[in-house]
C-alpha cells in the first residue's frame, strides 16, 4: 500500500485554452507571462519533474518525472470546478454568476435570516470594496456582500464588528439558501481588521462550497477503508465530503509542511492539498513578483516533499485553473494545467 498525494498550485495556468476567448481570457498564460517578466526565475525542482519542458525554463539536469498538460472539460475556470475534475468528478455546466449582483428578493430573505441589513451587493475587487465600504460596515455592522465574475457569494465583515464564530455562521446561512438556479460555486467569508483607510483581510477566509454531486476520488479511496487527508482549502472545496483527516492551512508554507508531516505519517491513502496563495495574494492582486516569489518558494521544498516519500508513493503537482497576474483582470483565467508526477513506480516521460 502506499500514498497518492496531489498538490494543487491553486491559479498556476501555463497557457490558454482553445476556448479560452470565450471566458475574456484570451492569451492569458500565468506562468508563460511570468517567466518572460522574470527571465532568470528558478524552478530547478519543478522543472526536473518535466516543467522546463512545458514552458521556456532551463532544464539543467535530466528528467526525473512523467510531465505533461491538461485541459479542463468542466466548462469554467473556477476553483470548485477545477478541483471537483482533478477528483474526478466532471460537472457539465458552470456555476451561475452575478454580474448584475444577486436578486432582491434573495437578499431580502437573507438579511431577515441573519438580522441584519446588508450593503453591497455587485461584482468588486475584495481589497477595493472594502476600502469603499468598510467605515459603514463598521459604524452600522452590515455586512459587505459582493460577487466577482468568478461564481461566488462573498462577504467581508470586520473581526472587531462581528466575531468570527457569527461570520462563519452568517455564511452557512447563505450556503443553506444559495441553492438550484442561485447555487453559486463557493460562499466565501473574507474577515478582515483595522481602521478607516487601513483595513487589511485576515487569513481567517472560509469557503463554504456546493457539495459534490457525485462520486470522487476522495469518497472512492474513505469508502475503500482508506485514509483521505485534505490540506488547506480542500476541505472546504469539497464541504468535508471524503475526508477522514485535514490541516486547514492558510498559506503556501504551512501546506508544504502540512503536506510533508502527513506524507510522514504511517497510513495509506490520499493526500489532497491546496496550496492557496499563487490565487489568493497574487493572482488576484496582479502581484507578479510575489508569485514569482512564491513559485520560486515552493520549488526550493520540493525536494523536503520527494524525500519524505515512501518507496510505493506517488505525488503529482497540478493546477486548477489560471490567474495570470500581468494582464489588467484580477479573475481566474481559463487555462491549459500542469501535470508533474514522480514516484519510484513513475517512468519518466511527457504527454
Amino acid at each position: 500500500m502506499a500514498k497518492f498525494i496531489i498538490v494543487v498550485m491553486a491559479s498556476v495556468g501555463i497557457g490558454a485554452l482553445p476556448d479560452a476567448h470565450l471566458f475574456g481570457d484570451e492569451g492569458s498564460d500565468t506562468l508563460g507571462h511570468i517567466i518572460e517578466t522574470y527571465p532568470d526565475i528558478k524552478l530547478d525542482n519543478l522543472g526536473r519533474l518535466g516543467l522546463c519542458l512545458l514552458k521556456d525554463l532551463p532544464c539543467s539536469t535530466g528528467i526525473i518525472g512523467a510531465y505533461g498538460r491538461a485541459a479542463e472539460k468542466f466548462p469554467g475556470k473556477d476553483t470548485t470546478g477545477g478541483h471537483f475534475e482533478i477528483a474526478g468528478l466532471v460537472l457539465d455546466k458552470p456555476f451561475p454568476t452575478f454580474p448584475d449582483g444577486f436578486p432582491k428578493d434573495l437578499m431580502e430573505a437573507f438579511e431577515a435570516a441573519i438580522g441584519r441589513k446588508t450593503i453591497g451587493n455587485y461584482p468588486a475587487s475584495g481589497t477595493e470594496i472594502i476600502r469603499k465600504l468598510g467605515d459603514e460596515h463598521v459604524k452600522t455592522g452590515w455586512p459587505i456582500v459582493y460577487t466577482s465574475a468568478d461564481s461566488v457569494f462573498q462577504i467581508a465583515m470586520h473581526e472587531d464588528v462581528i466575531p468570527l464564530e457569527e461570520q462563519y455562521e452568517i455564511c452557512r446561512k447563505a450556503r443553506e439558501m444559495l441553492t438550484g438556479p442561485l447555487a453559486v460555486g463557493r460562499v466565501i467569508c473574507r474577515p478582515f481588521t483595522g481602521t478607516s483607510g487601513n483595513y487589511k483581510r485576515t487569513k481567517n477566509r472560509r469557503d463554504f462550497s456546493f457539495e459534490p454531486p457525485g462520486e470522487t476520488i476522495l469518497t472512492a479511496v474513505k469508502d475503500a477503508g482508506l485514509e483521505v487527508a485534505g490540506v488547506g482549502k480542500i476541505e472546504d472545496i469539497f464541504a468535508g465530503v471524503g475526508l477522514t483527516k485535514s490541516n486547514h492551512t492558510t498559506d503556501n508554507d504551512s501546506g508544504v509542511t502540512a503536506t510533508v508531516e502527513f506524507i510522514r505519517q504511517d497510513f495509506d491513502g490520499l493526500i489532497f492539498t491546496n496550496l492557496v496563495d499563487f490565487d489568493m495574494v497574487y493572482g488576484h492582486r496582479n502581484n507578479v513578483e510575489g508569485y514569482k516569489n512564491a513559485l520560486e518558494a515552493l520549488d526550493a521544498r520540493v525536494p523536503e516533499i520527494l524525500a519524505a516519500m515512501r518507496p510505493a508513493d506517488i505525488v503529482v503537482f497540478t493546477a486548477d485553473h489560471g490567474c495570470d497576474p500581468t494582464t489588467s483582470s484580477t479573475d481566474p483565467s481559463r487555462e491549459y494545467i500542469p501535470i508533474l508526477c514522480w514516484g519510484n513506480r513513475v517512468v519518466p516521460r511527457g504527454n
